[in-house]
Parts: structure tokens; C-alpha cells; sequence
């Protein structure tokens, strides 16, 4: 189970994606990958990066203005 926190929504939840990418599991949850940053161990991951079992990851919402 992959562990996730998420500003954007102020919710945890568990997801069953272990072995898959940050972006496979972001279309899982109907996420648009330009919106979020997603960080594990306070680094931030990429859109090709795998996840694990056992992973917590934290969803931070993307802020721009002009």
C-alpha cells in the first residue's frame, strides 16, 4: 500500500499501486500532473519515478501568479 497525504484535498488515503509511476498513479486518481508536486522523504519525485510498498508521499499544491 502506498500512503498519501494531500494538501490539496486535506485527506489520507491508502492506493494499491505498488511498482507503478508518480504519473501512472496521478491519472489513477484523475490528478492532473501539472497541478502537484508529489514528494517522498521531503524530496520531490518525478513524473517517472516508482513507487514501493510501504511509500508516503505528500501531494503539494502547484501556486503561480503573475
Amino acid at each position: 500500500k502506498i500512503n498519501i497525504n494531500s494538501e490539496l484535498t486535506r485527506t489520507s488515503l491508502q492506493h494499491n499501486l505498488q511498482g507503478t509511476t508518480v504519473l501512472h498513479l496521478l491519472k489513477e486518481l484523475a490528478i492532473n500532473p501539472e497541478t502537484v508536486l508529489v514528494a517522498k522523504n521531503n524530496e520531490i519525485l518525478t513524473a517517472d519515478d516508482c513507487l514501493q510498498d510501504n511509500d508516503s508521499l505528500i501531494f503539494l499544491s502547484v501556486v503561480s501568479g503573475g
